[in-house]
């Protein structure tokens, strides 16, 4: 049965993307097989994985509607073990079209239920609307990644809220993974206060893995690559490598 994973942060450019790709690619580095959803309308999980998102001809948008179409949309991806469903802006209309459907919370979890991987990562919207509930409604897994910045704790308690409330209505499995550190910057002591608080918060839900502002990591999706393929012996790189680590043996 697949390890499903919901990386969510309601709050943008946290590298929650960022997370979902370069976290798959390490995991399928390891010799599990991966499929990442790309549940987010700007489709940047798409075109990080050098996919021509615009061209693609089923979407994650597609196959909540017709599950049974989920095997035509499965792309391979460069790095071996590491598949992508991928998305564009038609998915964006899914939020209105899902008021209407019955048991419209459970659309994603349908279509999971078919596939047969080690591990499903969903790259969220960064919202709280019917994809992000749909999603979570089909993890097992929360994994949370904050920007080591002073706004972090902002909007945590009402995502953690939410969690609660799918785990009383619709998902009595789903539970919090852990909260990863992004963007930590060992320049300012800021970034380590940050890394602090939530230590003091999220105890040992906190990863041990802090993943680094980098240079190399933030170009690696304009040339459609994760990082272990774009520069494999970067900081970000290794930091990653050991987030898929820590990912396996919190199973």
């Amino acid at each position: 049965m697949s390890k499903v994973i919901a990386i969510l942060n309601q709050k943008g450019g946290v590298g929650k993307t960022t997370t979902a790709i370069n976290l798959g690619a390490y995991l399928a580095k390891a010799g599990k097989q991966v499929l990442i959803i790309d549940f987010d309308p700007q489709g940047n999980a798409s075109s990080g994985l050098g996919i021509a998102k615009e061209s693609v001809e089923t979407t994650s948008y597609d196959i909540l509607f017709r599950p049974s179409e989920v095997a035509t949309a499965i792309i391979e991806t460069e790095v071996p073990n590491l598949n992508i469903i991928p998305t564009n802006t038609s998915l964006a209309a899914a939020e209105v079209e899902l008021v209407s459907k019955t048991n419209r919370e459970l659309l994603l979890g349908r279509v999971i239920q078919r596939l047969d991987y080690d591990y499903v990562l969903i790259d969220c919207p960064p919202s709280l609307g019917l994809l992000t509930v749909n999603a979570l409604s089909a993890a097992r897994y929360l994994l949370i990644p904050v920007q080591a910045e002073y706004y972090a704790l902002e909007g945590l308690s009402q995502l953690l809220s939410v969690m609660q409330r799918i785990r009383r209505g619709l998902n009595t499995d789903l539970e919090l993974m852990g909260v990863v550190v992004t963007m930590f910057d060992s320049r300012t002591s800021l970034s380590e206060q940050v890394y602090n608080e939530l230590k003091k918060h999220f105890g040992s839900k906190l990863f041990k893995t802090i993943i680094p502002r980098n240079v190399r990591l933030a170009e690696a999706p304009s040339h459609g690559k994760p990082i272990s393929e774009h520069d494999r012996w970067s900081k970000g790189a290794r930091s990653y490598k050991q987030l898929a680590k820590e990912v396996i043996s919190r199973e």
